[in-house]
């Protein structure tokens, strides 16, 4: 079996195919990351779509406005991604919460209960309203609203809540359908050490 067909089931472009701004994004995050997340690859293959997913993916998780921290960000995405079944997703985001919470268990607590996990009250809540906006956004309503105000979260927040949760509600459709397997680097990252050298 060929590794692009771990990747997805539609064809996965050679990078040295794709359109020069792809192509940029893609050797950047490798840079950083030392690999190139399949997610990356995987939806290429359709460069307008591929913009437009990683414009709101952007707006969503990188910016300096709303007080979600980052970690918070990927909790939001590692507890709904499980809900929807998503390995890669689950196994990817978890992976860069583990390592923005620093805590090595946190991504598997969440992914299995989140109330369980050893995380803050305001943490709770804020998944709590993840997971209704998950699996019943059609019953939220004035109360759960309510319920988050007294742990500091404003409209703004409670939009970026609901905005994570729908987007990767997308994306773990995406990856589900399209096969697409998370690469192995993102099993360990946040669990142990990085090798310094």
């Amino acid at each position: 079996m060929k590794d692009n067909e771990l990747t997805s089931r539609w064809p996965v472009p050679e990078l040295a195919d794709l359109p020069a701004d792809l192509r940029e994004r893609i050797l950047e995050v490798q840079a950083k990351a030392g690999f190139v997340p399949n997610v990356f690859l995987a939806l290429a293959h359709r460069p307008a779509e591929w913009r437009a997913f990683m414009a709101y993916h952007d707006a969503l998780l990188v910016k300096d406005t709303g007080s979600l921290t980052k970690g918070e960000r990927e909790m939001i995405i590692t507890t709904t991604s499980a809900a929807n079944h998503c390995l890669y997703c689950v196994v990817a985001h978890g992976a860069i919460l583990r390592i923005h919470e620093k805590k090595p268990l946190v991504a598997d607590q969440v992914a299995i209960n989140h109330r369980k996990a050893d995380i803050t009250p305001r943490q709770r809540a804020m998944l709590d309203f993840a997971m209704k906006v998950c699996q019943h956004s059609h019953e939220v309503d004035d109360a759960d609203f309510s319920a988050l105000r007294p742990h500091g979260f404003s409209d703004d927040d409670i939009w970026d809540i609901a905005a994570i949760t729908a987007f990767f509600g997308l994306s773990n459709r995406l990856a589900n359908v399209s096969g697409m397997r998370p690469n192995d680097e993102f099993y360990l990252m946040g669990r142990v050490p990085r090798s310094k050298g």
